[in-house]
C-alpha cells in the first residue's frame, strides 16, 4: 500500500506539473478537503481514492511511488555533487521513471546524461539524449535553454557526419541567440558551433567571417571559452591553407591556457597541434611527438576511450609520415580491436590511413578505397573532408614511391 507521507508529497507534485488546482483535481467524485488532507499526509489514501485520483490524472496507481533512487531533483542534485558513474545511473533511473516531472528538470537530466556521453565518445548515445532534449526545449519557453540545445545537438551531428543537419541546427541556434540577444557565452558556443559545421560543410567565406565575429567577442579571455575560440580559429585557418596562423593561434591557446581550467581541453589542443605540425607543408614529426607526449602524460588523468583512440590514431599517423610503416599499422591493428569512439572524421581519418598502407603494399584496393571515401565524405555534404581524401588520393596515383618491406 502507498504510504504517507511519500504519497501526498507525489500527488501534489503530479497535479502541479499539470497545472491543475486541488479543486479542478478533485472533479465531482472528492472533497477538495479531502484531497487536500491526502497531499498534507493526514490521511491515508483508499484503493478507491488512488484509483479515481490515477484516473483524473491520466496514470496508474503504481506512478504514484516515488521512483528507484528519489526524485529527478534529488538525483540531479546527486549528479551535481559528485559526477560519479552510481550518481549518473541513479540520474537514469529517475529520468526513465520519471514522466511527469517539471520539463526543466527533465532537460537538465537529458544535459547531464549527454554530457556524459560525449565524454566517452559516444556520440551516437549523446544524439538520443539530446534531440529529446531539444524537442523539449521548444515547450520549455527559454530561449537560453532552446539555444544551449541546438548547440551541443549541433556540435553531436557533426561529429557523426550528419552536417546538414548540424547545419541547420547551428543556424537556427544563431538566429535565435541574435534575436533574444543572449550573454557572451551562450552567442561564443553558438558561433564556435557553427564555425566548425560550416568548415566541413566547405562554407569557408562563412566561417571566416563568423570566427573573426568569434576572436572579438573572447577577446581579453584566457578560459575554456577563449582556447575553444582560438582551436576553432586555428581550424579555419588550416582549411584556408594558412599554416602558419593556425599555428600561431594553437600556440597562444597552448602557452595561456593551463590544464587546470580543463584538463581534457588542455589535452586535445595538444592533439590537435600534433595532427597540424603533421598536415602542414612541410610536415614537422619532431613538434608532433613532443605534443602526443604531453598528451600522453595528461591521458593518465582523463583516460577516456575516446581521447585514447585519438591517441593512437595520431601516432599511427605519425608513424606513417616517419615512413614506420609496421608501426603504423599495429597502431590500426588496436585500434580495429576497440568498439570505436571517435568522431565521423576521426573514422575517416583512420581509413585514410590503412589505404594508404595499402597501396605503399601494392593493393591496388587502396586507391578504391580512398575513392569510395571521397565520394561518400562528398555524398554527406563533408566538402572539406572530400577535397582533403581527392588530394590525397592524387598524390598517391601521381607517387612513385618504392614499396615497403612488408611487401
Amino acid at each position: 500500500m502507498l504510504q504517507q507521507p511519500a504519497f501526498g508529497t507525489r500527488l501534489r507534485k503530479l497535479r502541479q506539473s499539470r497545472g491543475l488546482s486541488q479543486t479542478a483535481l478533485a472533479g465531482e467524485g472528492m472533497s477538495t478537503g479531502y484531497l487536500s488532507r491526502l497531499e498534507s499526509g493526514a490521511r491515508q489514501p483508499t484503493e478507491r481514492a488512488v484509483a479515481y485520483l490515477a484516473g483524473r490524472l491520466g496514470l496508474e496507481a503504481a506512478d504514484f511511488e516515488e521512483p528507484a533512487g528519489g526524485s529527478l531533483a534529488n538525483a540531479l542534485s546527486l549528479v551535481a555533487s559528485t559526477g560519479s558513474e552510481a550518481a549518473l545511473e541513479t540520474l537514469r533511473e529517475a529520468l526513465a521513471a520519471e514522466g511527469h516531472e517539471a520539463p526543466v528538470l527533465r532537460w537538465q537530466a537529458l544535459w547531464q546524461l549527454a554530457g556524459q556521453r560525449r565524454l566517452q565518445g559516444d556520440h551516437a548515445g549523446e544524439g538520443e539524449y539530446l534531440r529529446e532534449l531539444v524537442r523539449l526545449g521548444e515547450g520549455v519557453g527559454l530561449t537560453a535553454l532552446r539555444v544551449r540545445g541546438l548547440t551541443r545537438l549541433a556540435r553531436c551531428l557533426r561529429s557523426l557526419g550528419d552536417i546538414n543537419g548540424a547545419l541547420d541546427a547551428a543556424l537556427a541556434a544563431h538566429r535565435l541567440a541574435g534575436e533574444d540577444n543572449l550573454d557572451v557565452e551562450d552567442r561564443a558556443a553558438v558561433l564556435l558551433a557553427l564555425v566548425s559545421v560550416e568548415g566541413e560543410a566547405g562554407r569557408t567565406p562563412d566561417a571566416r567571417a563568423h570566427v573573426d565575429e568569434l576572436v572579438a567577442l573572447v577577446a581579453g579571455r584566457s578560459d575554456v571559452l577563449w582556447a575553444e575560440a582560438m582551436w576553432t580559429a586555428a581550424a579555419v585557418r588550416v582549411r584556408q591553407g594558412d599554416h602558419a596562423a593556425a599555428q600561431a593561434y594553437l600556440e597562444e591557446a597552448l602557452e595561456k591556457f593551463a590544464s587546470g581550467e580543463d584538463l581534457v581541453l588542455w589535452l586535445r589542443l595538444r592533439l590537435t597541434a600534433g595532427r597540424l605540425h603533421l598536415e602542414k607543408l612541410p610536415p614537422d614529426p619532431r613538434a608532433a611527438e613532443r605534443c602526443l607526449d604531453a598528451a600522453g602524460s595528461a591521458l593518465a588523468f582523463v583516460g577516456t576511450p575516446g581521447l585514447r583512440q585519438q591517441l593512437l590514431a595520431l601516432k599511427a599517423d605519425l608513424a606513417f609520415a616517419t615512413a614506420r610503416y609496421d608501426d603504423a599499422r599495429a597502431l590500426l591493428g588496436e585500434l580495429a580491436q576497440a568498439e570505436p569512439r571517435m568522431t565521423y572524421r576521426e573514422r575517416v581519418q583512420m581509413d585514410i590511413l590503412r589505404h594508404q598502407l595499402a597501396i605503399r603494399s601494392g593493393d591496388q584496393g587502396g586507391i578504391q578505397g580512398l575513392r569510395a571515401l571521397a565520394e561518400q565524405a562528398q555524398a554527406d555534404a563533408n566538402i572539406d573532408l572530400a577535397a582533403q581524401i581527392w588530394r590525397i588520393l592524387a598524390e598517391a596515383l601521381a607517387s612513385s614511391a618504392p614499396r615497403d618491406a612488408a611487401v
